[in-house]
């Protein structure tokens, strides 16, 4: 990619793709960051221009492709919500499916060579195994990860017809911050366990729930593979790397390939942040899985990818800092 060849990260005023902007800033990477701040923040931009709209307007991905000569995109615009999906289906397949679908054909139009795609453990459903593999069935048990397994498949058989080579990478459950406090999950009334648990540790909720207490886990409660976002975003750059060196299209677990409960998470909250939580328990949510841990070796073999925060306090004290920085 020579100096005036643009990445585009869709969604890059999310929570994720904010601190890939960040890195890839950092880096002296050229970026323009297509998002229409609809969970978004143009404050979280911290490098390249930003551009207000949306990944399944046409004309303005085109120009945008066209424009900035891009040669790789990172596609993270999405909805992520789980019991959103379940309830309201079709924005999910609206957006992440067929705006996804768009953004494939305009990219394959205009000659771009490499793509990154956020995916999501959610396309492995409720698995058998104690920890998914790359091969593991995918059976998908809400709409999210329904979505975005369809998103996966059309980039694939793309791919297969083309000369466009992919990452995808199925994230397990993210969480932190940038270490420096510059950004992190802003999100209203978001879902996410450390981010809501965080949330209630600063007063800015009155309680934190536990959604099922009876799975069949050590203590009852939901498992999670929890990944820091600054590794996840680390292995956005490695994805790039290695498809830059001429690596061939691959599909790659995110997470550490090992988990923590519910409760856990909670007691660690508690431990960090000095100070109890009030805490209900409520009946199982819709489309949530007993236990999702990442088998997490062949990332780490195909990218040289080498987390840095594999560490659940550490994750919460970032998580606790962001929250705190938020509050006033």
């Amino acid at each position: 990619m020579t100096s005036d060849q643009a990445i585009l990260v869709t969604g890059g005023a999310g929570y994720i793709g904010s601190h890939v902007v960040r890195q890839l800033g950092e880096l002296g990477r050229p970026v323009v960051v297509l998002d229409n701040l609809s969970t978004g923040f143009k404050e979280a931009v911290l490098a390249g221009e930003h551009v207000v709209g949306d990944t399944g307007d046409r004309a303005l991905v085109e120009a945008l492709l066209k424009k900035n000569r891009v040669r790789a995109v990172m596609h993270f615009a999405a909805h992520t919500v789980v019991p959103e999906s379940v309830a309201n289906p079709l924005k999910y397949y609206s957006n992440n499916t067929c705006n996804t679908r768009t953004l494939l054909e305009c990219c394959s139009a205009a000659g771009v060579q490499h793509f990154i795609f956020s995916s999501t453990a959610a396309v492995y459903g409720v698995p058998t195994e104690k920890r998914v593999n790359e091969e593991s069935e995918t059976r998908p048990i809400n709409p999210y990860g329904s979505s975005k397994l369809m998103s996966e498949q059309m980039l694939r058989d793309l791919a297969h017809i083309s000369p466009l080579r992919y990452v995808t990478l199925r994230y397990f459950n993210v969480a932190g911050s940038d270490p420096m406090c510059r950004i992190g999950q802003s999100t209203p009334n978001a879902t996410l366990l450390i981010k809501v648990a965080c949330e209630a540790a600063v007063g800015r909720r009155q309680t934190v729930s536990i959604f099922g207490t009876d799975y069949p886990t050590p203590d009852g409660t939901g498992v999670r593979d929890y990944i820091h976002v600054e590794d996840l975003a680390g292995a956005h750059i490695k994805a790039l790397d290695y498809l830059e060196a001429g690596g061939d299209s691959t599909l790659l677990n995110c997470g550490y390939g090992h988990g923590y409960s519910v409760r856990e998470v909670l007691e660690t909250v508690e431990r960090v942040h000095g100070h109890p939580l009030t805490i209900r328990e409520q009946p199982r949510r819709a489309g949530d899985p007993p236990t999702l841990v990442a088998a997490a070796e062949r990332i780490k073999n195909v990218l040289g990818w080498i987390p840095k925060h594999d560490d659940l306090d550490a994750i919460v004290r970032s998580s606790l800092a962001w929250e705190t920085k938020r509050r006033y």
